[in-house]
């Protein structure tokens, strides 16, 4: 009976503890996952980085600023840029990072994300300014690795670490466009006026050699004038070829020198 009538007392007490216990658990309990870590303050005084797993946090004392460690992917804004041979451009590059060290992305920056994202800006500008669009167009990945190691050093006191950055896409204006396009049409042109000097080039030498051959073997010039007339002759032609002797004619060449 004592116990019955103590009942409601307990009930009376057990209530507000549930409540209580209900606001302040999920306030004091934090679990992270393994790709996370907790920046907690106490008093706004920095206590350090936690995790990953359970926290406990002491309510209204201590407040936790969550921190993920995995690799953020932003896109740079499309930039008007002028190379340095002064031609007008439009990139735009995707940057890839993210956070070594949780307590300075928090205590040494406003807002990481938004500052990354600016330096990025800055630097894209002021690295493709500095390049001819020759470079921009055939060395990307040298423009690529000086970009991230600019954007890399600039964040590291912010507790970024950049992995990798990639200009996307190179917009010219048309006009250059067009005069690229003539610039590589001459240059099939000279090549090609080229390789068919060095093809007249070897046939001549080729010919002086055969000439020089025939001079020695005079029967060579024969088998020639044979071959020839096997060439041209075809089924229905209607051509006859009568094969002479040069020696028939020496002679008359003899005839007709004037005497010395």
């Amino acid at each position: 009976m004592p116990l019955i009538e103590a009942l409601p007392k307990l009930i009376s007490w057990a209530i507000p503890v549930i409540i209580l216990a209900v606001i302040i658990l999920p306030q004091a309990i934090r679990i992270l996952r393994e790709y996370e870590r907790g920046v907690i303050f106490r008093l706004g005084k920095l206590l350090g980085a936690k995790g990953p797993g359970l926290i406990f946090l002491i309510p209204i004392v201590d407040r936790m600023v969550r921190m993920d460690l995995r690799v953020v992917t932003i896109s740079v804004e499309k930039q008007e840029v002028m190379t340095r041979d002064n031609v007008p451009v439009t990139v735009d590059a995707v940057v890839y990072f993210r956070v070594v060290d949780p307590q300075a992305a928090v205590v040494k920056v406003e807002n990481f994300l938004k500052a990354t994202s600016l330096m990025s800006q800055t630097t894209l500008r002021s690295v493709l300014g500095q390049a001819p669009l020759d470079d921009l167009l055939s060395q990307r990945e040298s423009i690529n690795q000086k970009l991230q190691e600019i954007i890399d050093r600039q964040t590291e006191p912010w507790g970024v670490k950049v992995t990798a950055v990639e200009v996307k896409d190179v917009a010219l204006p048309d006009t250059m466009k067009r005069a690229m396009a003539k610039q590589a049409e001459a240059e099939r042109e000279r090549r090609a006026k080229v390789v068919n000097a060095e093809g007249e080039f070897q046939a001549a030498e080729k010919m002086v050699q055969a000439a020089a051959m025939m001079s020695k073997e005079p029967i060579a010039l024969q088998l020639r004038f044979l071959q020839t007339m096997r060439e041209i002759s075809s089924e229905h032609n209607t051509t006859t070829f009568f094969p002479l002797p040069i020696d028939l004619f020496t002679p008359l060449i003899k005839k007709s020198e004037p005497p010395k």
